[in-house]
């Protein structure tokens, strides 16, 4: 297998559903789903467990995050029901990477290139011998560059914050609608403006706008496209 007839790459901002639509596209082609985002997540959440406060000093100082990024090892599972489930140091942490101080920590993380050849290589060594479909920032861009289908998905900022405030009100979290549109839009910011393999469409990916769409209109679209280039 390689990367180049087994991938399919899904990109977009934050809030798009980018991990949603990826994983039905996934259980509907028969493929693994991998949430590259998750991973950047679980590096984020090692940094904040550790250091709390003072977080973004240990990352942003070239010698503490030299000598931190081989302390902790970053392992994922898909299950049978392509569930994804991401480890820290062999710990689940599926459900502690998803809280808004580990969101607005992701992109500062996220920036540093030790950390993005760290996640690099173990999401390049996974699709060497899966076909999968792997959902990110820069997936299509950046990590599989040579996959068959790429997939640019957005939604307006209202309505990605609008999503993201149902998930968090779900999840029993006290959140605003104004304090979500503001990350949103912030973490936009970061993610288009960041030095290091900043937000993109690669110019081969087709755009799917989910602004006036549901969740069964894009998963087909999507879907439609990736049998077209897959028959």
């Amino acid at each position: 297998m390689n990367e180049t007839t087994q991938s399919i790459a899904i990109d977009g901002p934050a809030g798009a559903g980018k991990s949603t639509i990826a994983k039905r596209v996934a259980a509907g082609l028969g493929f693994a789903y991998v949430d590259s985002g998750a991973i950047y997540r679980t590096c984020a959440l090692y940094f904040v467990e550790k250091f709390a406060a003072d977080s973004r000093g240990a990352v942003e100082d070239p010698v503490r995050l030299a000598a931190e990024i081989d302390n902790f090892d970053i392992g994922f599972v898909v299950t049978e029901k392509l569930d994804f489930k991401v480890l820290l140091n062999g710990r689940d942490v599926s459900g502690r990477i998803r809280t808004q101080e580990v969101s607005r920590f992701v992109p500062e993380v996220a920036s540093r290139i030790p950390v993005r050849d760290k996640v690099n290589k173990r999401l390049r060594e996974f699709a060497a011998t899966h076909r999968v479909v792997m959902d990110g920032r820069d997936i299509g861009t950046c990590v599989l560059p040579a996959s068959r289908l790429k997939v640019f998905l957005t939604a307006s900022p209202e309505v990605r914050a609008e999503r993201r405030l149902r998930e968090l009100i779900e999840k029993n979290e006290k959140a605003t609608f104004e304090a979500v549109y503001k990350d949103v839009v912030e973490r936009d910011r970061m993610d288009e403006t960041r030095p290091v393999a900043p937000l993109v469409k690669a110019g081969d990916a087709v755009e799917v706008d989910s602004t006036a769409m549901n969740i069964d209109q894009v998963v087909s679209t999507i879907l439609d496209l990736s049998r077209e280039r897959f028959k």
